[in-house]
This record gives structure tokens, C-alpha cells and sequence, in this order.
């Protein structure tokens, strides 16, 4: 895979593990990223992680539902986080979210930390946070999760519309691995006139977003990291040409149609 290759062009092993050459950071651990609801190629990871020994954290936040060669998002990884943001597939009444793993040791680690560091009341183990779910959340998730399957589908029913009546336009329309079933937390289009048919579209009363137009590698944070415009030329291309249309399974036909 190009990330396979971008290691072992960039990184080197040493005694402290795997060093990236630019930064002389060490790589800690690998984080594949479900992006608009379609899984990512997780044999590539997988692959990465079994050479270099790392651990894989998969972005799960965008893929309820979503599947790999028939396996569920959140179960293709060492540990998976999903998120329950108003706007998600599934979503709670307000903030929320979930982590996902087979592995005891990291549960354990992963229950202290959502509650202060404790292993039991009033005993402290580690530094950690105040990341419970409460009850209401809890309450508006198990309701939802059940008409889950059901919207995720109605999405890829919204999706197929799309990608018929756009098929002959010059945008690039989504693509489906054959792999993969997509549950289009997104409907992400790319159009080398993204800004002007941006303002057409809000022009004429169609909302639409940019997902996302600024990389994270040219976020000001990241420049103590040593990334420079120019560093990822494919990623700051497409982050100049991506507009996310209208995508919710209660999209009537007329919506769509517009």
C-alpha cells in the first residue's frame, strides 16, 4: 500500500522503535480513519501493524454500520472509537461516545480512565477523565440503535440517487470497495470548480458543506511537527475540491431532487 511505502521511505528502526526521519518522532501506534462511512483497507493496516508491531486505534466515528469483508466497523482493530455527535448515524440526545476492543487489558485501561482513574470508589490507579456516558444518552442510544440498520440503509438508498443523477456530470462521485458497505454518514462529491458550485448550490436554497477544507497537517498545531503546504499533494488537492451534499435518511425524494 502507499502508506507501506511512505514508512519505509520515511522511517527507519531503532532502539526506541520505529523513527519517522522528518520529525524524529516515533511512531506509537497506526489510526486508519472511516472517512464519510466507508471502512478503510484494513488488510493495508494490517499489514503495517504486523511488521512494524503497532497497535491499530481505528476513527470509527463516522461508520456505524459500516463493514469490511462482511466484518462491523469497530471490531477490525486493536480499539475503535465511535462517536454519538448530533449529526452521526447514531446519535445520542446530546454529546456521547463508545470504545470498542477484545482485549481485557486495554478495557481495563479504558474503563479507568473514563472515571477519574479509578478501579474502584475513592481508589485512583491513574490520571484520567470524566468520560461517562449518563443514563439519558445511554436511554436515547439503545432506542436508535435498533432503527440503525434501517437508516443506514435508507442512506445508501439516498446515496444510489445521487450517484445516478450524477453520473454524467463532471464531479467524481463516491466509490463503494467492493469490499466495503458504505453507510454514508456523508455524500462527498469532488469538483475542480468546488467554490463556484459551491455558491451555485447555496445560491439556489441547496445546502452543502466542505469536509474538510484545511488538512490536518497544515493545521497551525501542526507545525511544530515540520509539515509544510506541499508535504501531502494528493490530501491538500482534494481537500481544495470536496463538497458534501445534502445526507440523512429522512431526505425525501423532492429534497434529493432538487
Amino acid at each position: 500500500s502507499k502508506t507501506l511505502e511512505y514508512i519505509r521511505k520515511n522511517c527507519s528502526q531503532e532502539k526506541g522503535g520505529l523513527k519517522d526521519k522528518r520529525t524524529d518522532k516515533f511512531l506509537k501506534a497506526i489510526l486508519p480513519v472511516h472517512i464519510y462511512g466507508h471502512p478503510a483497507d484494513m488488510d493495508a493496516f494490517r499489514e503495517i501493524a504486523v511488521e512494524y508491531k503497532r497497535l491499530r486505534f481505528l476513527d470509527s466515528a463516522q461508520a456505524h454500520g459500516a463493514e469490511y469483508k462482511g466484518k462491523k466497523a469497530g471490531t477490525l482493530g486493536d480499539i475503535a472509537a465511535f462517536s454519538f455527535y448530533f449529526s452521526k448515524n447514531l446519535s445520542a440526545f446530546g454529546e456521547g461516545g463508545a470504545i470498542t476492543t477484545n482485549n481485557e487489558k486495554y478495557a481495563d485501561v479504558i474503563k479507568k480512565l473514563r472515571e477519574h482513574g479509578q478501579s474502584d470508589k475513592y481508589r485512583h490507579e491513574i490520571i484520567g477523565y470524566n468520560s461517562r456516558l449518563d443514563e439519558l444518552q445511554a436511554a436515547v442510544l439503545r432506542c436508535k440503535l435498533k432503527r440503525l440498520n434501517q437508516w443506514n440503509e435508507r442512506r445508501r438508498k439516498v446515496a444510489s440517487f445521487y450517484n445516478n443523477a450524477l453520473k454524467d456530470l463532471p464531479v467524481e462521485i463516491p466509490k463503494e470497495a467492493e469490499w466495503a458497505t458504505h453507510v454514508y454518514h456523508l455524500y462527498v462529491i469532488r469538483s475542480q470548480e468546488r467554490d463556484e458550485l459551491v455558491k451555485y448550490l447555496k445560491n439556489n436554497g441547496i445546502g452543502c458543506g466542505m469536509h474538510y477544507p484545511i488538512p490536518s497537517h497544515l493545521q497551525k498545531p501542526m507545525k511544530k511537527y515540520g509539515y509544510e503546504e506541499g508535504d501531502l499533494p494528493e490530501t491538500e488537492k482534494i481537500a481544495k475540491e470536496v463538497i458534501s451534499l445534502p445526507m440523512h435518511p429522512h431526505l425525501s425524494r423532492e429534497d434529493q431532487c432538487r
